[in-house]
């Protein structure tokens, strides 16, 4: 089939669909689009997106970060909403929502729903016949728990899931698990997180064996005393730590195709920072290896890896918003809302 005007908008809808499969946070070389629902390994927040993409250990009240660790819900975000939209090219869309709330048992609740659109595509038979068109989404319902432990807190969160592309369609039931530690006396955040377990319910059809996105994550979160910033590390895909990984542009040690050990390393690792202007006004910045490494130009990076944004809070509101290069050509805009629904209630 010829690439005209008329069809290349959908070629390009197609190729980011495949590029979430093959999500850059979540990609390793041997694995690639062997897994399904890569939709839930994109940052769920301008926040997490901001420092680097990957973050389970940051909790500043932000509502919607228990997305990435349950633990991170607290009695403090009781009745926050939180809203957060990315745009794509060609009509796709992104964009989750939560909700947390206190109930008279001990810890909080949140509750979210995680929704991928990939908007209408013109199909095509083999010989360039229009055969009509076709949609293709995904979503999440999420109900997550958690509950204070001294020092620790530990949380789940339940996910439902439904992936639909052309008729085709699959459902899975997963289980997120997080734990988190705080410091007494320092500010500093521990925070690990089992995300993604569970099982199959139904798959796109009776041959194909889909591979969930498990994924452990072991982070960090520290602001040294005395200084206007908070740093975090994170360590993901910790599970994959010991998969063989090819560099083509021979970089590596010894067979020049294979990735060098500090490089293996980093691509396990993102790094975000949090400059504190202000209790209203923040600057952040973030670092992902992987992505600079698997989506850089052979001649130049282009800034791939890298994100910055800022959080704003105003009255009744908090707005976050972060840039996040993948590539040469550009990257892509997160926008959080955040508002406390009790700041709206007059009480006698």
């Amino acid at each position: 089939m010829a690439l005209d005007a008329g069809n290349l908008k959908d070629w390009l809808k197609l190729g980011i669909w495949i590029w979430i499969i093959l999500n850059p946070y979540q990609m390793e070389a041997q694995f690639g689009g062997r897994r399904s629902f890569q939709f839930l390994n994109l940052p769920s927040t301008a926040r997490s997106a901001s420092l680097g993409g990957v973050n389970v250990s940051s909790w500043d009240q932000d509502a919607q970060m228990f997305l990435s660790n349950p633990a991170l819900l607290d009695t403090l975000l009781d009745g926050h909403v939180g809203l957060t939209y990315q745009s794509l090219v060609a009509d796709i869309s992104y964009g989750t929502l939560t909700y947390v709330y206190k109930s008279k048992i001990p810890g909080v609740w949140g509750i979210g729903v995680q929704y991928l659109n990939y908007g209408d595509f013109q199909g095509f038979d083999p010989t360039g016949a229009p055969t009509g068109s076709f949609s293709g989404s995904e979503f999440a319902l999420m109900l997550a728990y958690a509950r204070p432990l001294g020092p620790m807190q530990l949380g789940a969160d339940l996910k439902i899931m439904s992936s639909a592309l052309a008729g085709y369609n699959a459902t899975a039931m997963l289980l997120d698990i997080g734990g988190i530690f705080r410091h007494p006396n320092h500010d500093l955040t521990i925070g690990l997180s089992f995300r993604n377990v569970g099982v199959m319910l139904s798959e796109f059809t009776q041959t194909s064996e889909s591979e969930l996105p498990f994924d452990v994550q072991l982070g960090v979160t520290f602001k040294p005393k005395h200084m206007p910033f908070r740093l975090s590390l994170t360590g993901y895909n910790l599970g994959l730590v010991n998969e063989e990984l090819f560099d083509p542009t021979g970089t590596g040690e010894g067979d020049p195709t294979k990735v060098g050990t500090f490089d293996r390393i980093m691509r396990h690792i993102a790094i975000g920072t949090e400059v504190l202007i202000n209790r209203n006004f923040n600057l952040r910045l973030g670092y992902n290896h992987l992505v600079r490494q698997e989506l850089r130009l052979s001649e130049t990076s282009g800034g791939a890896g890298l994100s910055f944004g800022f959080v704003l809070r105003i009255q009744k509101f908090e707005l976050a918003y972060t840039r996040s290069i993948y590539h040469a050509g550009g990257g892509y805009d997160y926008f959080t809302l955040v508002a406390d629904l009790n700041s709206f209630i007059t009480r006698k």
